[in-house]
């Protein structure tokens, strides 16, 4: 990140950019592929070896295992060990990518998330029209787990997002240690080097269970807690084909050298970093993470998550702070809709998610349908609600589609409801929801209509997105 980086705006790859390498429990060799991706599309992967080729969002919801990492499914479709991308991506401030893997696994490469570092600078990071929406944490949020002895915390930060870690494995060799990232511009050189580690006895028991198919000497450090024997010693150098392997005097293996003397803890706090990802929402927060490890992290992003949801009010009237600069501008809007001037009727974006959006209309006396709707008492047609909840829905499907030009056609509009009539002067906000995911190209949404701070339209719509002709 240079010193022009706009913080405030969100960003995307310059280009595609691939990579190769072998997943650690499946033992598979997985290519995979980031793709530059739209404002408010997030993080998501897609499992491209598989029928439709499902997508799979970086979600906490959607987390099904920790027990070695941190796997996303739905359906049959799942994809694991993502919290170093997903480190790597939050480290390089990059909001919206499209990752393709051809396998059930992110690669382990080194263990670390230097490698994907590496090949996010080398697609290059964009910047785009729409602005970063942060959530502030304004109080206090806890997660404890008396079992495993973790404590965790979020505490309100105006001046961006800081994590420590201190990890106490009641270990002679690690012993307590301590991490922090003050500032997610270090990321990069202070944590993204830092590699998994292991107990010995932890690889041993992995091995017989035959768990890491993958797992190479050169990934991972590993941590000899016990005495270990001349035969146990060419056990190990024979299972990762060294000449020989032996225990240095700090209690780690002779397969690394150390990066930094807290490397362990290090590699814990980009864990956390990794799966605090999946809350959804870039946060300013202080994160506390005492003894974080895959589980508690998840359930912390979930807690986050479920407060920041409260929070938001997300059923209720969306928020306009017309001294922010908009998610999409008109011209952005025009470039996504097929409509002109007199029947464009949205002037602004100003939220955008993967699964809501608002926009902005500014109803003034000029609108050519006030010339002839019941002149002398000018409102605003119901039907042109509609319409501009149409198109602002239309924006949001268009926008989940990837790369290509689309174009929406409804196809069912249920539970119409008009509830206060619009007239000029007024600032409507168009808040359409998906219902449910899009599948097919089928969008089923909730659309709301809100002028001076209440609800003047809704319904439910059904639209269809179609990939536009070749001309």
């Amino acid at each position: 990140m240079t010193q022009k980086f706009n913080q405030n705006k969100q960003h995307t790859l310059g280009n595609p950019v691939s990579i190769s390498g072998t997943g650690l429990h499946t033992g598979a060799i997985v290519d995979m592929k980031l793709c530059p991706a739209s404002p408010g599309f997030g993080i998501q992967f897609q499992r491209i070896d598989l029928p439709g080729q499902p997508i799979i969002k970086a979600d906490c919801d959607l987390v099904t295992d920790t027990s070695r990492g941190t796997t996303l499914q739905v359906g049959d479709a799942k994809v694991s060990t993502v919290e170093h991308i997903l480190a790597a991506l939050v480290g390089m401030s990059v909001d919206n990518v499209l990752i393709e893997l051809n396998g059930p696994e992110i690669p382990i490469m080194d263990g670390s998330a230097q490698p994907f570092i590496e090949i996010i600078e080398s697609a290059g990071i964009q910047e785009q029209e729409a602005a970063k929406i942060w959530y502030q944490i304004d109080e206090n949020i806890f997660h404890y787990d008396e079992e495993k002895q973790v404590e965790m915390v979020a505490m309100p930060a105006a001046n961006g997002f800081s994590v420590t870690a201190l990890i106490d494995f009641n270990s002679p060799v690690l012993g307590t240690q301590y991490a922090q990232l003050k500032n997610i511009r270090n990321f990069k050189t202070e944590i993204a080097p830092c590699r998994t580690f292991s107990f010995l006895h932890e690889l041993e028991m992995l091995l017989e269970h035959n768990l890491i198919k993958g797992g190479d000497i050169n990934n991972a450090i590993i941590i000899v807690d016990k005495p270990i024997t001349e035969g146990e010693m060419d056990h190990l150098a024979k299972v990762f084909k060294r000449d020989k392997v032996e225990v240095q005097s700090g209690g780690y293996l002779n397969n690394l050298e150390l990066r930094f003397p807290n490397e362990p803890a290090r590699h814990k706090l980009l864990d956390v970093v990794g799966d605090l990802a999946l809350i959804g929402y870039p946060i300013k927060a202080r994160i506390l993470a005492h003894r974080p490890g895959h589980s508690s992290n998840v359930a912390f992003a979930k807690t986050i998550k479920a407060h920041i949801k409260r929070n938001k009010h997300i059923k209720d009237v969306p928020t306009y702070d017309y001294t922010q600069p908009p998610i999409y501008t008109l011209e952005h809007i025009e470039k996504t809709l097929p409509h002109r001037y007199p029947f464009l009727l949205v002037d602004k974006i100003i939220d955008l998610t993967d699964t809501s959006i608002v926009g902005v209309k500014n109803v003034t006396f000029n609108e050519q349908f006030f010339q002839g709707h019941f002149p002398g008492n000018p409102i605003m047609p119901g039907v042109l609600q509609i319409e501009a909840l149409a198109q602002t829905g239309g924006i949001l499907c268009i926008n989940m589609m990837g790369e290509g030009e689309y174009d929406t056609y409804f196809l069912k509009i249920d539970n119409c409801k008009f509830k206060q009539m619009v007239r000029p002067g007024d600032t409507l906000l168009l808040k359409m929801e998906l219902n449910s995911p899009i599948r097919r190209g089928l969008c089923d949404m909730h659309g709301t209509v809100y002028a001076n701070g209440k609800v003047a339209t809704e319904a439910d719509m059904v639209a269809q997105v179609v990939r536009r002709k070749d001309k």
